[in-house]
């Protein structure tokens, strides 16, 4: 398969293949052996609330993720929990993200670039992750794409009022499905700085820019209260600051070598493409001029008549801002940011800046559209092999990486695997524990599999104390329902997996299984532990 011309010059064309191919990248292997890890757990059990419970919820836990929780309530309601609606939206959300890529290469730097910088955002190790994830982080970065096309355009000089209205409205949904996308306005302002852009389209950026914060503050101030939610994260250490610094590296060679890929700002063609397109001549021996004007709204707004009824190219666009001016903020801002706010509060976790790979992959197609201008120097026909040779081999070299993010092995744990053995080894009348509390996601996602037995630490379900894991009884009364019980199955973490015990409910629960009861099932599956325990006799009491 080689680049067709007719491709190369129609912009929908070049959007359009990067989203198919995501697409089906995506689709392979969606359910992951039908396996739901623990962040999955969360949006799954929530989604099935009533959204008076998810409102409550979201008073005392969770809110930065509100959004998104009540979208998933809304699909959940209309087409049933599955793994197919719980990731789904993942993956059409960097297909969107893809193809607005694709079209952000092109208009800057030529189809060649656009192409490329599209396909490669979808073989991404970290977005092939988060692309089946059952969690808000490809929303932003399908939101954050959006934004960045609409100010390309802007730069460009097609801003009209809809489109800064359409550009704070995308900072706004990012914000409110995380208020750590507001990292990508610095971004965008150092391309505005860096672009020269004019004054006028400062001023209206920094208005859609401010109306967009203004919105989201108030999400981002209420949710300070709940900043334990993110206890667990580690404080900021040189070794996690290693792939930030790769990822830089790498953005910064495909920024230094993009620089001389494509032709001058606006005419949105590379050398390949020149050389294939306007190469062309009529009958008459004269070239065909109206293909070096480069895409239709720029031929339409900056063309103008020539010789014959052809139209001269336009000239460069003011303030049009180059590949690197855009690719390399989207890309580095972002990461610096959040190893600057982890200076202060731990909060380094790739995820929650997964859109800064936009810029990676913008870059990336900064690369491979010098390659294709390298090797059209040479021969035209064999330049039109080189996008798809590229993507070919890095498809084939990724595919371990690929193969091992689509099986359940690539979580931590597997909530539905440890809900079909407790199916299995349950019995009427037995009571369950979960250590922690937090295990409990494996009963509140498949509440079928535990049928017959009884929470005997629950005191207040999830929804009646508007929490995600329920509230417990104290201790002491634990320790008697636990006395009770002449079988009780415990669901807890795997060894490797689980952290130490915390908090004197989980002391008294281990305490008194350690003391009055005996293992006589004890089964690992996928992350998670389900263990069987039977009451001593009272003769054989310890």
């Amino acid at each position: 398969m080689t680049c067709d011309r007719r491709v190369l010059r129609r912009p929908l064309l070049v959007g359009l293949i990067p989203a198919v191919w995501t697409v089906v990248l995506g689709l392979w292997g969606l359910s992951r052996q039908n396996s739901v890890w623990r962040d999955e757990a969360a949006t799954w059990q929530v989604a099935r609330r009533s959204t008076g419970d998810i409102v409550r919820m979201l008073e005392h836990v969770d809110v930065v993720h509100s959004l998104y929780y009540l979208c998933m309530h809304g699909l959940f309601a209309g087409l049933g929990p599955s793994t197919t609606v719980l990731r789904l939206p993942s993956v059409l959300a960097i297909a969107a993200a893809a193809a607005c890529v694709a079209l952000i290469g092109h208009r800057l730097a030529g189809a060649y670039v656009g192409l490329g910088a599209g396909l490669v955002l979808g073989l991404l190790p970290a977005v092939q992750f988060y692309l089946q994830e059952g969690r808000p982080y490809a929303l932003v970065a399908a939101g954050s794409a959006v934004s960045t096309l609409l100010l390309v355009n802007a730069l460009r000089g097609r801003a009209r009022k809809r489109t800064w209205a359409a550009y704070a409205c995308a900072v706004l949904v990012c914000g409110w499905l995380n208020w750590l996308a507001l990292l990508i306005l610095p971004a965008h302002l150092i391309t505005l700085l860096w672009s020269r852009a004019p004054r006028g389209v400062r001023v209206r950026w920094a208005v859609a820019a401010g109306a967009a914060t203004a919105g989201v503050l108030p999400l981002a101030l209420f949710s300070l209260d709940q900043s334990g939610q993110v206890s667990w994260v580690p404080p900021l250490t040189w070794h996690m600051m290693i792939g930030p610094a790769i990822l830089l590296a790498i953005g910064g060679l495909g920024g230094l070598l993009g620089r001389r890929t494509g032709t001058a700002p606006g005419t949105g063609m590379g050398t390949a493409e020149r050389t294939g397109v306007a190469g062309r001549t009529d009958r008459t021996g004269r070239a065909d001029r109206t293909d070096l004007a480069g895409p239709p709204d720029l031929a339409n707004r900056a063309g103008r008549p020539g010789p014959a009824g052809t139209v001269e190219p336009p000239g460069p666009v003011t303030g049009s801002p180059s590949l690197a001016a855009v690719g390399l903020p989207l890309l580095a801002v972002p990461q610096l940011g959040l190893i600057g706010l982890s200076l202060v509060k731990p909060l380094f976790v790739d995820r929650y800046i997964l859109f800064s790979l936009l810029g990676l992959a913008l870059l990336i197609g900064a690369l491979i559209g010098r390659a294709v201008d390298e090797v059209a120097r040479r021969s035209q026909p064999a330049a039109r092999c080189v996008l798809p040779v590229l993507v070919a081999v890095a498809l084939v070299a990724l595919l371990p990486q690929s193969l091992a993010k689509r099986s359940p092995a690539s979580r931590v744990d597997d909530v539905l695997a440890a809900a079909e053995r407790t199916r299995q080894l349950k019995h009427d009348g037995d009571g369950v524990l979960f250590i922690p509390a937090a295990r409990r996601d494996t009963w509140l996602v498949t509440p079928d599999a535990f049928t017959g037995t009884r929470d005997i630490a629950l005191a207040e379900t999830p929804e009646e104390s508007g929490t995600l894991k329920g509230v417990e009884a104290s201790p002491a009364r634990v320790r008697a329902a636990m006395l009770a019980q002449r079988r009780i199955l415990l669901v807890t973490d795997a060894t490797g997996v689980a952290r130490p015990t915390r908090g004197r409910r989980d002391r008294t629960k281990a305490e008194v299984l350690a003391t009055h009861f005996t293992l006589v099932s004890d089964e690992r599956i996928r992350g998670r532990r389900v263990a069987v325990y039977e009451r001593l006799s009272p003769a054989g009491g310890r």
